[in-house]
């Protein structure tokens, strides 16, 4: 099971030069202690990471996690992708590309999401996890050793800006009633 993956081609055939140097001794290291729990909380996040890398070229790393999970009412064991890509593109044009393609692939929108699509940030269920696909620009950081490695790894060309998703995935579940 890969915790870190990357894609020598960018979304959409853009071709990006990435620095594996710095994620693969992590990835070595996390692999050779990670509790057999924790790699079951990572495989939820297994088709959001292979999304992240394969279709929209962007240098992912998943992580065991526990989340908070409003829509359930729960605190759930799950895990986390933190991924980094560049591009020249608005920051409203990449959100749009990227839930274009989202939508046009395997994923479908979670029943009853309770997501916050004016803040880019939805939820979509594959197979049997939830995940919570989270934009966020150069503008914000949320200062983890993962965000760092993810960007850092990102070669951005002329006039390119970075930019970050964060998914947090959880099994997949019912809501919980409104009220």
């Amino acid at each position: 099971m890969a915790i870190f993956s990357a894609h020598p081609a960018g979304a959409h055939g853009a071709t990006r030069r990435i620095h594996l140097s710095i994620l693969a001794p992590l990835a070595a290291v996390s692999l050779a202690f990670m509790p057999s729990a924790a790699e079951a909380q990572v495989e939820l996040c297994e088709q959001a990471e292979r999304f992240l890398v394969e279709t929209m070229g962007m240098i992912a790393l998943s992580e065991p996690d526990t989340i908070d999970d409003w829509r359930t009412q729960a605190m759930v064991p799950g895990c986390r992708v933190t991924a980094a890509g560049a591009s020249s593109q608005e920051s409203a044009d990449v959100v749009r590309a990227f839930y274009q393609v989202l939508n046009e692939s395997d994923w479908a929108r979670t029943p009853d999401p309770r997501d916050a699509p004016q803040e880019a940030s939805l939820r979509y269920r594959r197979d049997d996890a939830d995940c919570l696909f989270n934009f966020y620009g150069a503008a914000m950081s949320l200062n983890t050793d993962a965000e760092m490695l993810v960007s850092d790894a990102v070669h951005k060309g002329p006039g390119e800006d970075l930019y970050n998703f964060l998914v947090m995935c959880t099994p997949a579940m019912p809501a919980a009633p409104r009220g």
